[in-house]
């Protein structure tokens, strides 16, 4: 398939490229396009070197594209969005652009893989990253018992806010360890030793966009209405990988055994709920890994139908660029 990655040189371009050639992705050409900062620069995979071209300078440069990934910022998936699509290449976009477009999709493979192929505008959105993770570990007991209601506290790391953010919250510790002033300029807040709650913009009855995403991206997914989210979407001084404490309420009581067996069958959970042991996940040790983990499964003690668990998730790997990948190997055959 002939590919390209826009925003090629930002952390979710290069997680793309690390992906797609792990999974084997089958690529006949691939090209790279960024900001015309970034144009020039060259990166390797599967042993050729690719050059990155600017973006916008040749007009026709996605004729011959099947599927072009693009993580380069909601105005720039507006703005090319067009050029993009004009020749028939499918474009899975990263951005928050067109997730909420009824005439979009909005795609997670393990939670609702056919909405993927019902693409009227030949764009399919990748959700944000806490929506990925979520669902994904939802969906196993929505099948048990419809879920009615969500209550969620997100614990996001820096990799959320991009490369710049990751390289910020070191150089806070390292200003910090040698006794020089911090300044934060990705974040609201010095980040080290702290946590914000604060993630995005201030919205809708004083909800942040961060937590407003998670509400009505998880309804659309889910092709749930009735289904109320409601979050509190926390920013950590953790490098990669998002945790998340999720109360879920389901139509009728599902028990922890349920809960438990429901989540080991599931595609893309791994279960790791063995308190005995100290075994629960933790971002320090999931950075960089694929799947969703869940532990600390309970039952909600305020909530008859209630259950409460623990999930982690690398946020550039599933919530972001393995998702797209996974998006683009559905699409693969019917190209």
């Amino acid at each position: 398939m002939n590919i390209a990655i826009v925003g090629a040189s930002g952390a979710v371009g290069q997680e793309l490229l690390k992906v797609l050639d792990q999974q084997n992705f089958p690529v006949s050409n691939l090209r790279l396009f960024g900001s015309e900062r970034s144009a020039g620069r060259k990166y390797v995979f599967r042993g050729s070197e690719i050059e990155v071209e600017r973006l916008g300078a040749d007009s026709e440069a996605f004729r011959n594209t099947d599927i072009a990934f693009v993580s380069a910022g909601a105005s720039t998936s507006r703005d090319y969005a067009d050029m993009i699509t004009a020749y028939g290449a499918v474009m899975i976009d990263n951005s928050s652009a067109f997730r909420m477009d009824s005439d979009v999709p909005l795609v997670v493979p393990e939670v609702n893989p056919q909405d993927a192929f019902d693409t009227p505008r030949r764009i399919i959105a990748n959700p944000n990253c806490t929506t990925i993770q979520m669902v994904v570990a939802l969906n196993p007991i929505h099948r048990l018992s419809p879920i009615r209601r969500v209550h969620v506290a997100t614990y996001q790391a820096a990799s959320g806010a991009g490369a710049a953010a990751m390289d910020e919250l070191t150089e806070q510790h390292r200003d910090l360890a040698e006794g020089r002033e911090v300044t934060p300029r990705r974040f609201a807040h010095q980040l080290a030793y702290n946590v914000i709650p604060h993630i995005d913009i201030f919205g809708q009855d004083d909800y942040t966009r961060e937590e407003l995403k998670m509400h009505f991206e998880t309804k659309k997914i889910m092709h749930a209405p009735e289904l109320e989210v409601s979050a509190t979407c926390v920013r950590v001084p953790v490098m990669r990988a998002h945790s998340e404490a999720v109360w879920a309420s389901t139509e009728r009581p599902v028990s922890v055994e349920e809960a438990r067996k429901a989540f080991a069958e599931a595609p893309g959970v791994v279960l790791a709920d063995d308190i005995n042991n100290n075994v629960y996940p933790m971002p320090l040790e999931l950075a960089g890994t694929d799947p969703v983990y869940i532990g600390r499964i309970r039952r909600d003690l305020a909530n008859p139908n209630g259950l409460n668990f623990w999930c982690v998730s690398d946020q550039i790997r599933k919530g972001a660029a393995l998702n797209a990948v996974q998006i683009a190997g559905l699409l693969a055959s019917g190209i």
